[in-house]
């Protein structure tokens, strides 16, 4: 089994047109050469905005691109046909297809319906007002273009227990919708940011209600038997109740024909919170290592007066490997973005390289590092920016290398506030490495490697550096690497 490379395959700022199912039919057999193996792709159903549709704002699951619906048959990325091709491309290269599932809320209804509901402190959801409020409310999803292909289901406003807008009267905020389903309170099993995270935006799905659950169980089963995925991404967990992801997983897995890959995104600094969900989900998801995130943001801000003998400290990756999708950088936090955290480029290979490299957590490699991206929005401060996220020199060889060199015992050598190494062992079939990275000056490490390596000639794989390191017999080497940089030791003779 070649080493698990996920790749994020999009940005937040994809171009509209169409074009990226395209792109990744072409470039399935790329991607399998340098050492991707696992590929994430953003939602691929209808939102509510249409063509121009992230997708994040759900509106028909069943949507794949098949329907005139918000605009356009096609969504942002391209028709249902083309959607196929590209996952049968991916599956012809050996690559592994995770979908986007993003079934916290639905937007873009259809419909007005008279409801009823309470006004809720935004900073407080726990505080629901007393006063109930008859308004109209978009919250009915008859889908009439698709008319019942697929499925029959109509979401009404017992599906739902929130909303951000209400009319007659009209108004904005979060409110509580009052139905047979959504109890005196939100959900339970969810973050407790703003006293129950429960809701996050658009109209609220209500899990309480067993006709929702059950739809959302057999939109998998369809969604599986029509692309033929290999697993899911599961969008904003910490919003949505730990039982019901439970309960969707075990049904995922256990109609599935074989097991399925699954990485959930609950995007918390707090390792705690982490590790509570997944005991929650009786471990049944990765997670994202969010802290991680937030430390490579952190040091390539700061440079050398950041400790990097303390790098995965408080991260989820130490706290539990096998559980961790580690990363640098996503669609969430790329900039101009709502969690933006922006990996200075000098500090990516470094980061990658050390989530690549080592043996702990599932990498995942984001699609802009990658390939670039160019483009233009409004800051939080009402300006308007020009984002230019280049593409990371090396970092095709660094996903090359994890397939290549990142094999046999990890053994750590952070014991500098600047310069750190690890080395990997090798295996009886493939060979290791040492790494070496500095956020401060050039730096050197002495290793002790072993008999095995005594007498070796070693070279840097990155060619950061060009001088040759040779080791004595007990295989004790001098490894070094440039300041602000990283440098992958590998033998001569398998190079």
């Amino acid at each position: 089994m070649r080493n698990p490379t996920l790749l994020q395959c999009f940005h937040w700022y994809y171009p509209t047109g169409g074009e990226l199912w395209r792109e990744v039919e072409a470039l399935a057999p790329n991607l399998n050469e340098i050492g991707v193996n696992m590929i994430w792709l953003p939602p691929a159903y209808k939102g509510a905005s249409g063509g121009y549709s992230v997708g994040y704002d759900s509106y028909d699951l069943f949507d794949l691109g098949e329907f005139d619906q918000k605009g356009s048959v096609a969504t942002k990325y391209g028709d249902k046909a083309q959607l196929l091709a590209a996952i049968d491309a991916l599956k012809k290269n050996d690559i592994a297809v995770l979908l986007d599932v993003v079934v916290n809320h639905k937007m873009g209804a259809d419909e007005k319906e008279r409801i009823h509901v309470q006004r809720v402190n935004e900073q407080d959801r726990t505080q629901i007002d007393d006063e109930v409020i008859e308004c109209d409310a978009w919250t009915k999803y008859a889908f009439p273009v698709r008319a019942g292909k697929y499925s029959q289901f109509v979401w009404n406003y017992t599906c739902f227990n929130g909303i951000d807008h209400i009319e007659n009267p009209d108004e904005n905020g979060v409110f509580k919708i009052v139905n047979d389903y959504s109890g005196e309170g939100w959900n339970d099993q969810v973050d407790s940011e703003m006293g129950n995270f429960d809701y996050l935006m658009g109209e609220n799905i209500d899990f309480r209600n067993h006709a929702v659950t059950e739809e959302l169980k057999y939109w998998a089963r369809w969604v599986m038997e029509q692309t033929q995925c290999d697993g899911f991404r599961l969008d904003a967990v910490k919003h949505i109740p730990a039982w019901f992801y439970k309960e969707w997983i075990e049904h995922v897995q256990e109609v599935a024909p074989k097991p399925l890959f699954i990485v959930a995104e609950y995007w918390s600094h707090e390792v705690d919170k982490l590790q509570h969900y997944i005991s929650q989900v009786d471990g049944q998801t990765l997670l994202f290592d969010a802290p991680l995130q937030m430390k490579f943001h952190e040091a390539s801000r700061l440079g050398r007066d950041y400790d990097m003998s303390q790098i995965f400290t408080g991260t989820l990756v130490e706290a539990d490997p096998f559980h961790a999708i580690t990363l640098v950088t996503n669609h969430d936090t790329q900039p101009l973005q709502a969690l933006e955290a922006p990996v200075e480029p000098w500090f990516k290979p470094l980061a990658y390289a050390l989530i690549l490299l080592r043996e702990n957590g599932v990498p995942s490699v984001f699609y802009a590092d990658l390939f670039g991206a160019i483009y233009e929005d409004t800051g939080g401060d009402g300006n308007s920016y020009k984002i230019d996220m280049p593409v990371i020199e090396q970092l095709h060889e660094l996903i090359d290398a994890r397939q290549r060199f990142a094999h046999g015992v990890q053994t750590l050598y952070f014991d500098h506030p600047n310069c750190i190494a690890f080395s990997r062992s090798g295996t009886d079939d493939a060979p290791g490495c040492v790494v070496v990275l500095s956020n401060g000056d050039e730096g050197e490490k002495t290793l002790t490697l072993g008999d095995n390596y005594g007498n070796k000639r070693w070279k840097d794989f990155l060619n950061n550096r060009e001088e040759a390191v040779e080791t004595d017999e007990q295989g004790n080497g001098v490894f070094t690497c440039n300041g602000g940089s990283v440098s992958v030791w590998v033998m001569e003779d398998v190079l």
